[in-house]
């Protein structure tokens, strides 16, 4: 299914082919590439090509994904789908759709089924799942990138012209690269991440897999704008796609600091794609990446591993066996009483950074203690899980109001008192 997402929804429009008989196709073409490892559940396609039907004859022909089938990652909730997050024993019936799904379907797309992944989003290498490694679309001996390893092979073979995948230290751009097509990580806050199974709350994002960059902001512009369910979404101004400008300057780190690990290859294609970029009218402007390197370090050693332990520390309690060894060692590693000290202060900077630039009402932040602050519990429903929390957790989350005022965050009483409504939660002030 090599058109674009324009190009299947004006020929449906047009009536030279029907939505039915683009979701036939892309049954078709499921099977015939026979890889049972890209998809962990699929819709009875009956089913999916009844909608279709139903589609055109309710006059919906003007939504801009009129009748395009769409394959969605198995840590988003599809209503009638289980969402398993690739580990079985976690798997639940989710009682509504997404918000990013429920928008796929309010813009005509149909749904197809659920891709395969790094077992709770954990990975970038999409082998880590008991439901298989998708195969690599170039050489069965490499890996297919993950952790949104079904979708990126679902729009690379060519199964479906668009995917949902999610992206929180590069899950969506890693197989997007290694499948040839385009990955779009959105801005954080651009894109609801209700209805998905948290792997870092305060980091998720919703990703696109498509075939074009046209593709992919087509879809963006579906998915984004704030959600009330969501309390880290916000309104944003959405971009368009465009040429490159003149002049544009591109950052490259230092030559010392290009980090390779021995791939020859990887490193010279990199060297060609600065050279194709300076072609191109960009200025390439080395810069001092050691920084970038400290804090991407932060997501496996500092606070955010954190987090995904306290997602699903009820699992590895309940059910260790039922995860992938590796995946449960790096969980683990946010068990450390350093790791959640480190969580603890960094989530307090991050909600009062929130309360900075939005000044939320105390009532929200304790709506966002309670219902999305990333600690969900192994059905993956919000829960506040605060109360259970070690003691120096909570002590760093309580202190005093003139440390918070030192780094300039509460400038007013307003925002003193939902910093404090928050940190304390209610009735504890």
């Amino acid at each position: 299914m090599n058109d674009t997402i324009a190009a299947i929804a004006a020929a449906h429009r047009a009536g030279t082919t029907s939505p039915e008989a683009t979701i036939r196709q892309c049954y078709a073409r499921i099977r015939a590439h026979s890889d049972p490892a890209v998809f962990i559940s699929l819709r009875d396609e009956a089913d999916a090509i009844a909608e279709a039907k139903a589609l055109g004859a309710e006059g919906h022909r003007d939504r801009p994904l009129f009748g395009v089938p769409v394959a969605v990652k198995d840590n988003i909730d599809v209503k009638g789908l289980p969402t398993t997050a690739a580990c079985p024993a976690f798997s639940y019936e989710p009682a509504k759709d997404a918000t990013c799904v429920a928008r796929l379907k309010a813009a005509g797309a149909i749904i197809i089924g659920k891709t395969n992944l790094d077992q709770l989003a954990t990975g970038l290498v999409g082998v880590r799942s008991p439901y298989g490694a998708p195969r690599n679309l170039f050489d069965p001996t490499l890996i297919p990138g993950g952790s949104s390893s079904g979708s990126g092979i679902a729009v690379g073979a060519g199964l479906v012209p668009l995917a949902l995948g999610t992206d929180t230290a590069g899950s969506g751009r890693v197989p997007a690269g290694l499948c040839n097509i385009v990955g779009l990580k959105p801005s954080l806050g651009l894109v609801s991440t209700a209805g998905l199974v948290p792997a870092c709350r305060t980091l998720d994002c919703v990703s696109v897999f498509a075939l074009t960059v046209d593709d992919a902001f087509t879809v963006l512009a579906v998915l984004a704008g704030p959600d009330a369910a969501d309390p880290y979404s916000r309104s944003r101004p959405l971009g368009t796609p465009g040429a490159m400008p003149k002049g544009v300057r591109l950052g490259a780190p230092l030559p010392g600091q290009r980090l390779f690990f021995g791939d020859k290859i990887s490193a010279a294609a990199y060297e060609a794609a600065l050279a194709r970029f300076a072609r191109m009218g960009a200025l390439i402007t080395e810069i001092d990446i050691e920084p970038f390197y400290e804090t991407a370090r932060l997501l496996y050693d500092g606070p955010w591993v954190a987090e995904r332990y306290i997602t699903a520390r009820k699992l590895i309690a309940s059910a260790p066996e039922a995860m992938h060894p590796v995946t449960r060692q790096i969980i683990l590693a946010g068990s450390r009483p350093s790791a959640v000290d480190a969580f603890a202060a960094f989530y307090q900077l991050e909600e009062l950074r929130r309360v900075r630039d939005h000044n939320i009402p105390g009532d929200r932040c304790a709506g966002a203690a309670d219902g999305a602050d990333g600690l969900h519990d192994s059905a993956g429903r919000g829960r506040s899980d605060r109360a259970q929390q070690p003691a120096r957790h909570l002590h760093q989350l309580r202190q005093p109001a003139r440390s918070l005022r030192a780094g300039g965050a509460c400038r007013d009483a307003r925002r003193r008192h939902a910093v404090r409504h928050y940190v304390a939660g209610p009735g504890r002030q």
